[in-house]
C-alpha cells in the first residue's frame, strides 16, 4: 500500500513540478506578458490577464476566462499575436457584379476603411480584386487594426454597412447565385 501511495504521489507531483518549472521559463523569457493576444491550441484565443508560476489567465473575447497549465504552454504550438507588434489585419471579402465599375469599387472600399476610427492610417488600407467567381468579382479589403482585443465583428459589421450604403448610392449590386437550367 505503501508503494502505490508513493508511486500516485509521484505521478501527480511530477505535474504540479511541470506546471511550476514551466512558469518560471515563462517568466524568465518573457515570451508572454500580460496583455498580449495569444491563441492557445487553436482553440483559446484572447488576452492574458494574468500570468502566475502555475497557470496562465486567458480572458476570451466573449468574456469568459480559460485557465491554462503552464505545461501546456510550453508542449503545445502558441501564437502570440502582439509578441512584436500589436497591430493586426482584417480581412472583409466580397462579390460584386460583373457590370459594376470596378475602380468604383475599390475607391469606395478604400473611403468605408478611411472613415472607420479603428482604422489605421499606416499600414495603409488596399482594396484588390481578388479573383473572377461564378457569380460576380470576388474583392478583398485589407485594414490594420491596433485594438485587436477589442475583436473584429463589430468593425466588420461597420464596414460592411458602411459599403452596402455607399454601393446603394451608385448602383452597385452584390450578386446572388444564380443556375440556368437548359432541357433538351
Amino acid at each position: 500500500f505503501g508503494g502505490a501511495l508513493g508511486v500516485g504521489l509521484g505521478f501527480g507531483l511530477q505535474r504540479i513540478a511541470s506546471n511550476y518549472v514551466s512558469g518560471f521559463i515563462l517568466l524568465l523569457d518573457k515570451s508572454m506578458q500580460i496583455g498580449d493576444i495569444v491563441t492557445i491550441e487553436d482553440k483559446h484565443y484572447g488576452v492574458i490577464t494574468d500570468l502566475r508560476t502555475r497557470y496562465l489567465v486567458l480572458k476570451k473575447l466573449d468574456g469568459t476566462q480559460v485557465i491554462v497549465p503552464n505545461e501546456l504552454l510550453i508542449i503545445n504550438p502558441v501564437i502570440n499575436h502582439s509578441f512584436t507588434d500589436r497591430n493586426m489585419r482584417v480581412l472583409l471579402d466580397l462579390q460584386v457584379a460583373y457590370q459594376s465599375d470596378l475602380e468604383l469599387v475599390l475607391s469606395l472600399m478604400l473611403k468605408a476603411a478611411a472613415d472607420n476610427a479603428r482604422v489605421l492610417v499606416t499600414p495603409e488600407p488596399t482594396a484588390t480584386i481578388k479573383a473572377f467567381g461564378e457569380s460576380g468579382v470576388d474583392v478583398t479589403l485589407s485594414v490594420w487594426i491596433a485594438d485587436p482585443e477589442n475583436g473584429q465583428l463589430l468593425l466588420k459589421s461597420d464596414l460592411y454597412l458602411a459599403l452596402w450604403q455607399m454601393f446603394k448610392a451608385n448602383n452597385i449590386s452584390i450578386p446572388f447565385p444564380q443556375r440556368e437550367i437548359r432541357v433538351l
